[in-house]
């Protein structure tokens, strides 16, 4: 078994590996619109005969939505599972395209040739990497280096309403030593990264109500009290004037960094200027004894993401409006509850409204954070394999959003999960001209033979 003659037939194999995708890059799998149901069920249909081809034994499942496709290969060694999505995010302004998003095709860029179609990196190109390192694999030696299980979803981007159920049902079956997930990208464009840590999620929406009518302000104006003025009075005393959250024990289940990660972040020379600069803005916000990295990937924010109220329309209604509303997001690490941050955002908002106020709550469940355990050897086997590949060495990094099929991974089924992939911040997934640089596809398939090699040995 030499990894070197997997390498060599993955550069040669290159155009036809290119040209499968391709293939699969013109099935329109939206799985939001059920107009395109049956297109979903194509583009099962293709992956489940393509992993037939390489002798797994793959089946497309039926759920209540899209279907699951389901593949297992029996080998010694580690069992991984690896997993993607062939559902792709509807293509609307079809105008702002330069290329019809279901015809994709090869096109050569300042940057280089970048492969161009909707699905192309979020996330059948990043898929694909992995079924066409095994490809080389299983042609070069006769058979895959381990057991492996690859479990493809079609709801991805319509809330995987049929994951969690589909997963409790065959956890037997699914259950592995380690989960590859294929769809994240490159660190500033350029460094592979493993994901270890991925912020949770909590929202709230609520309306805050004063008078029971609006209220003529010639006549009430100073006298009564404006359910706006509370509301931001409310938000503006969330943060203090260092950049953190004044919430009650906000703080209690936030980790510190260990020097290891602390090191290869600063080791990363994140350029923030650059960063803001980018979006138009100079200075970071948040907490000011924390670098803007760890910002980003492992601290916790509390943002206002939208408030309203009273006439905003041409002119003036010169009311005091009866209600005043925002919606607050808050983003999790570590051991934070979302509960126990949900309970402490009510209290602070519900001891803040005058006698008389009420509040009125529109709320849906919030996730935690997921933060896998680097202590498993397959994490420090897969940045080593990273490393050989790319230029620059491969960090175990965080990610400021929220993926939650790798907390399914862990909670349902007691796997960490390792997230590898090889987008590009340009790559405009979710909007016109989404593209997959050919240097990240044919990288990223070399990367996983790597990766299969060094778990493997």
């Amino acid at each position: 078994m030499s990894l070197d003659n997997v390498l060599k037939r993955i550069d040669s194999d290159l155009q036809g590996a290119t040209d499968r995708l391709i293939e699969l890059l013109k099935i329109p799998s939206i799985s939001t619109d059920p107009a395109f149901k049956d297109d979903c069920d194509r583009a099962a249909d293709w992956l489940v005969a393509d992993l037939q081809s390489l002798g797994v034994k793959a089946e497309k499942r039926p759920t209540p939505g899209h279907p699951m496709v389901v593949g297992h290969v029996e080998g010694d060694g580690p069992h991984i599972l690896f997993y993607g999505h062939y559902d792709v995010q509807p293509v609307d302004p079809l105008e702002l395209w330069d290329s019809p998003p279901f015809e994709p095709q090869l096109e050569d860029t300042v940057n280089g040739k970048v492969i161009r179609g909707r699905g192309s990196s979020d996330d059948k190109g990043q898929l694909m990497t992995f079924v066409e390192a095994c490809r080389a694999w299983k042609a070069e030696n006769g058979s895959l280096p381990c057991r492996i299980t690859f479990f493809f979803e079609g709801e991805e981007e319509s809330g995987s309403p049929s994951l969690v159920p589909f997963m409790q049902a065959n956890a037997a079956e699914l259950t592995s030593d380690i989960a590859l997930i294929c769809d994240t990208g490159l660190f500033e464009s350029k460094v592979p990264a493993i994901i270890t840590q991925l912020r949770g999620l909590l929202g709230e929406d609520f309306t805050i109500t004063g008078p029971d009518r609006d209220l003529h302000s010639g006549m009430y104006g100073g006298v009564a009290m404006n359910p706006i003025r509370v509301l931001t009075r409310i938000l503006a005393d969330l943060h203090d004037d260092n950049g953190a959250v004044t919430l009650a024990g906000f703080y209690d289940d936030v980790p510190e960094l260990s020097d290891e990660i602390r090191s290869q972040w600063q080791n990363l020379n994140f350029d923030h200027a650059t960063f803001l600069g980018d979006v138009g803005l100079k200075a970071p916000a948040g907490e000011v004894d924390r670098t803007p990295l760890e910002q980003i990937w492992s601290r916790p924010t509390c943002d206002v993401n939208g408030i309203w109220g009273g006439y905003t329309g041409d002119g003036f209604k010169t009311v005091l409006p009866s209600q005043a509303s925002a919606k607050v997001s808050f983003r999790l690490v570590g051991q934070q509850d979302p509960d126990k941050i949900r309970a402490a955002f009510r209290q602070h908002l519900e001891s803040n409204l005058p006698e008389g106020f009420t509040v009125e709550y529109r709320t849906e469940k919030g996730s935690p954070a997921s933060q896998m355990s680097t202590a498993n050897p397959a994490f420090e086997a897969a940045r080593k394999a990273l490393s050989d590949e790319w230029p620059d060495a491969a960090a175990f990094a965080g990610c400021g959003g929220s993926i939650p099929i790798a907390g399914y991974f862990k909670d349902l089924l007691g796997v960490d999960a390792m997230l590898i992939g090889f987008a590009k911040d340009d790559d405009q997934i979710h909007s016109p001209n989404e593209k997959y640089d050919l240097e990240s596809f044919h990288k990223g398939i070399r990367s996983w033979a790597r990766i299969l090699d060094e778990m493997t040995k």
